[in-house]
């Protein structure tokens, strides 16, 4: 009370250029309090919660006292914090600089709590267990996963920090690459390693360390995956160069009876190669789906729209073409499944399910619509019976979340803070209990490679008998000079049945052709890397 009742504790911040908290104390009168101890809680909430304040934005050392598990954003282990975790710090900046988190009403707009494990680490796996020159060499992916996973020895002092870390944070978590080269501003990885999740929920805290562990094990193992390799051959890096660092992250979303999802999220562009007037490149295009983002990174069917035309959604021009392009089923993350699924290379605990699942669950509310066959029209909402289709209908045209305000202003905000176009990856739950915020988390900021010809392309005066193939309708043009191989799926004996064949087929050529160092057009039929093998090449 006496300090307090003469300006000291304002005066010795002051004298610590804390300005900020000083200024926030000095209005502040002992009779403001009705007791002292009210005084003292006040003190201590006020030091809190600017020590909180201070830590977003930056990537500190991980300390289990400090660690805030709704914002924090920390580093475990010495080294890079790899291309991803870059780009989330980052980000995080940003946010925090601007004070994005609360700019619209009623949403949290956060990069989700998680931890970094510094590439020094994974130096320190590999050389301990000696894996190096056998991960180099093998080719096959299982062999590579079980020796990764057989590994006994870890940093132990790396394990504490893990320990504590799951101490604080008690729900599902997404294990997730953040490699040297990852998200370089040429040859953005995206998609090259793996991510997996776990539900982080065993009751004995030994067996949730040792989930944690062999999910980032299985992480290690992926930077040294074939097509890992195949794609650094085609860039100038090698890979012995490359180390990984592991981002370990809260998961957005909410538990639906045995499984954990957002309600929806999805990937943003800040540059559209393909815009229909009115659009224009800058304005950005954004591909959303119904659960976890996993659906639209691999291509499944998902609503394409641009964050400032946000009503006009072009891929529903006709009901017919609106049920054929709908997403029928979601990913989720299963929480009862066992997480011990031996040396299989993709993430077994992520499954899909059917969107009647989705509606029970009251997540579709947000996204969905339904057809009524008599009228032979789409409605909003899901007030009618009738077939439900995906179209993000009471989100982006009735307005019950701001997506495309929040990712407008993102994009611009992300273009500008890192010079050249960006890709973001979201998501967002809707679902909270009364007076808690909706959550809008930022899982991912990237470069977008974009490159401009320096000059137009004039086809008018080409000899025809020099064509190899045209088209009336195509999207785009540039220059490639290089290519003196073609590999063609023949349309005429295609099977749709044995699209995994062909891949397997083509995969051969493809590894000839890159172990000669030859780039090559390919050309096939539908999607390439379809999730849905009919639509296309899987």
């Amino acid at each position: 009370m006496f300090h307090a009742s003469r300006n000291h504790f304002s005066n010795w911040f002051k004298a610590r250029t804390e300005f900020w908290l000083a200024h926030k104390l000095r209005p502040r009168k002992v009779s403001d309090y009705p007791t002292d101890e009210e005084l003292r809680k006040d003190l201590v909430e006020s030091i809190n919660h600017y020590r909180m304040v201070r830590q977003r934005g930056i990537i500190a050392d991980f300390h289990k006292d400090t660690f805030d598990p709704e914002s924090s954003f920390a580093r475990i282990g010495g080294g890079s914090l790899g291309g991803k975790a870059r780009g989330l710090g980052f980000v995080n900046t940003l946010i925090n600089d601007y004070q994005l988190r609360d700019q619209f009403d009623n949403v949290l707009i956060y990069v989700p709590p998680a931890v970094v494990l510094g590439t020094e680490v994974f130096d320190d796996f590999i050389e301990m267990n000696n894996l190096r020159e056998f991960a180099l060499n093998c080719d096959d992916d299982e062999e590579i996963t079980e020796r990764f996973l057989e590994a006994s020895k870890f940093p132990e002092e790396i394990l504490g920090e893990l320990a504590a870390f799951l101490d604080i944070i008690k729900t599902p978590l997404a294990v997730r690459s953040s490699s040297l080269l990852e998200d370089s501003q040429y040859h953005p990885f995206a998609g090259v390693y793996q991510t997996y999740m776990i539900p982080n929920n065993n009751a004995n805290p030994l067996i949730k360390l040792n989930d944690l562990l062999t999910t980032i094990k299985r992480v290690y193992a992926s930077t040294f995956y074939q097509n890992a390799k195949n794609y650094i051959k085609i860039t100038s890096y090698r890979s012995e160069e490359e180390k990984m660092a592991v981002i370990v992250q809260k998961v957005i979303g909410k538990t639906h009876e045995n499984r954990f999802y957002p309600d929806f999220s999805g990937v943003a562009k800040s540059y559209n190669f393909y815009p229909l007037p009115p659009q224009k490149p800058n304005d950005g295009i954004v591909s959303s789906a119904l659960g976890l983002g996993k659906w639209v990174v691999e291509g499944g069917n998902s609503v394409r729209f641009c964050p400032r035309y946000s009503e006009d959604l072009i891929q529903f021009y006709s009901v017919k073409e609106s049920l054929n392009s709908s997403q029928r089923e979601f990913f989720a993350l299963q929480l009862d499944e066992k997480t011990d699924f031996g040396n299989i290379t993709y993430d077994k605990l992520v499954k899909t399910f059917p969107l009647n699942v989705a509606e029970e669950d009251g997540s579709l509310n947000y996204v969905g619509s339904t057809y009524v066959p008599e009228n032979d029209a789409i409605y909003d909402g899901l007030g009618r019976t009738g077939p439900r289709v995906v179209t993000f209908g009471p989100v982006l045209r009735n307005k019950i979340f701001p997506l495309a305000n929040v990712l407008d202003l993102l994009l611009e905000m992300g273009t500008w803070g890192m010079g050249n176009p960006v890709e973001i990856e979201f998501a967002v739950n809707l679902t909270t209990p009364p007076g808690v915020k909706k959550e809008f988390g930022l899982l991912q900021m990237r470069p977008l490679v974009v490159s401009h010809e320096s000059e137009e392309l004039q086809i008018d005066n080409i000899d025809k008998e020099n064509l190899i193939c045209k088209s009336e309708q195509v999207l785009g043009n540039g220059i490639i000079d290089e290519i003196y191989d073609v590999v063609v799926v023949d349309y005429h004996q295609f099977n749709r049945a044995k699209s995994r064949d062909v891949a397997a087929e083509v995969s051969t050529f493809n590894k000839k052709l890159i172990d000669d160092g030859k780039p090559y057009l390919l050309v096939g039929v539908g999607r390439w890397g379809s999730l849905d093998p009919w639509l296309g090449i899987p």
